[in-house]
C-alpha cells in the first residue's frame, strides 16, 4: 500500500498518553540518552545520484508511506541528516534499493548503490545504532511509481519527482519476500 499523504515535514507522532508531538520529537531527554528502536519500522531508500526517495514501512501492518526525497551530492547524502532520521524515528532496518539491469547483472548505478549501502552500514555501526542494512532488487520500481503517480494525480508533469513512491514500491517488494534481501555484511563487493 502506498500512502503519499505522509510526508516528513507534516508528520506528527503520538506519545504514550496519545498527545500529539511535533515531527522529530522523541523520547530522548538529553544527548546521553539512547534513542528507542522500534523493531517494526523499516526505512526504504531508492538510491540515486541526484536524489534519494525514502519510505517508512511498518512490519506489523505491512504498509509503506512515502516519507521524503533527499538531495544527493553525486551519490552522497547529508550523512548527519540521514543518520538523524534513522535515530529519531527509531528505524530498525534500512532497505536500500539495488538497481540491477533487467537480466539481473550489475549496472554502474547498482555498484554505486552497493557502495552507498556499505558506507551506511559502517556509519550506523560507528554510531552504535542497532540497525541492519540490506539490499533489495528494485528493478522497475520507477516505472511502476510513475504509473501510480499519474493514475492518482500526484504528478502533473513527467519530470515531477516520484522517488519517494519508488521507495514505497521497494518496501512492498521487501514485504512480499523479506528473504530476498541480503544483509550488507553477507554480500561481497563486485
Amino acid at each position: 500500500m502506498v500512502d503519499r499523504s505522509f510526508m516528513s515535514d507534516s508528520a506528527e507522532t503520538r506519545d504514550d498518553e496519545g498527545a500529539q508531538a511535533p515531527h522529530g520529537a522523541t523520547d530522548i531527554d538529553n544527548d546521553t540518552a539512547e534513542p528507542s528502536v522500534k523493531p517494526h519500522l523499516i526505512l526504504a531508500l531508492d538510491y540515486g545520484v541526484k536524489k534519494m526517495g525514502m519510505a517508512l514501512g511498518n512490519t506489523i501492518t505491512g504498509t509503506a508511506r512515502a516519507f521524503d526525497i533527499l538531495a544527493m551530492n553525486n551519490g552522497q547524502p547529508d550523512w548527519d541528516n540521514l543518520l538523524g532520521i534513522i535515530k529519531v524515528w527509531g528505524v530498525a532496518k534500512v532497505v536500500v534499493g539495488l538497481p540491477l539491469n533487467m537480466d539481473g547483472s550489475s549496472s554502474m548505478l547498482s555498484k554505486r548503490a552497493h557502495k552507498f549501502a556499505r558506507r551506511l552500514a559502517h556509519r550506523v555501526m560507528e554510531q552504535r545504532l542497532p540497525v541492519t542494512v540490506t539490499l533489495c532488487d528494485e528493478r522497475l520500481t520507477s516505472v511502476a511509481a510513475r504509473e501510480i503517480a499519474w493514475e492518482n494525480g500526484w504528478i502533473q508533469n513527467e519530470r515531477d519527482p516520484i522517488d519517494d513512491i519508488s521507495a514505497c514500491i521497494l518496501m512492498s517488494t521487501y514485504f512480499a519476500d523479506p528473504n530476498s534481501s541480503l544483509a550488507i555484511d553477507a554480500i561481497k563487493p563486485d
